[in-house]
């Protein structure tokens, strides 16, 4: 079952609206994300990363709004501007920032409400490193993992925090495409089962076909297309 927070933040949209330009490179870009997983999609380049970078707080638009439900992170024109730690999001990087001195089940317990006790910031870790399939490597430490073992750790660290959004920057670009497979699918059930916006960075075709339920196409850092996944590689099956 979903915890607690991620019920409670079930069927909220994020809605984005970014503006931003950093020396010759220009970010205008507006779309909604409903729950379930919305990949973005498009070259290398084409501003990908910044927007989820916007949306997580980590870069400042010069102008927009971004809300998960009716709560604003941020609004330039009202000077609103949560902190990463005040959004409630999780946010999967390509690197996977997993803390090297710590065990996975410590990693995976680190981001978890401290409002429980530490038996159940554990208990709730556990239970989640057992959803991603690598309950076994709770006593163990990062070195010891293989590239599929550290991805499904940090994804596990995601979604133990209950997160209101999910933010995934290329997480399966170094796996073999079996291993890219099996993940996408449990990645694809978890956040179905949290009831959540996820939104996955990918320029694979594969990979945002297997997972997303929506697609938003960014070009020359503008939204070229948007809409059911499905229907929008149909018709690029020509292309």
């Amino acid at each position: 079952m979903p915890p607690d927070s991620a019920r409670k933040n079930g069927g909220a949209h994020l809605t984005a609206r970014i503006e931003l330009r950093a020396h010759a490179f220009a970010l205008a870009v507006r779309f909604d994300v409903p729950p379930g997983i919305t990949v973005l999609f498009g070259p290398s380049g084409a501003g990908k990363s910044t927007t989820l970078g916007a949306i997580a707080g980590l870069v400042r638009p010069d102008a927009g709004r971004i809300t998960v439900g009716d709560a604003v992170w941020f609004d330039s024109e009202a000077g609103v501007d949560l902190p990463v730690h005040a959004r409630g999001l999780a946010y999967v990087f390509q690197s996977l920032a997993l803390f090297p001195h710590m065990t996975a089940l410590d990693n995976v317990a680190y981001g978890i409400d401290r409002a429980l006790t530490k038996d159940e910031r554990r208990a709730r870790a556990q239970q989640m490193l057992e959803r991603m399939r690598v309950g076994h490597l709770g006593p163990r430490k990062p070195a010891t993992f293989s590239g599929g073992e550290a991805q499904r750790v940090a994804l596990a660290r995601a979604f133990a925090r209950s997160p209101s959004v999910v933010l995934l920057d290329e997480p399966f670009s170094a796996l073999d495409r079996e291993l890219r497979r099996e993940l996408c699918a449990d990645v694809k059930a978890t956040v179905a089962e949290l009831g959540v916006p996820a939104l996955l960075v990918t320029h694979h075709r594969v990979d945002a076909r297997s997972i997303g339920d929506q697609v938003v196409m960014i070009k020359d850092g503008k939204v070229a297309e948007a809409g059911d996944v499905r229907a929008f590689f149909a018709d690029k099956e020509s292309e």
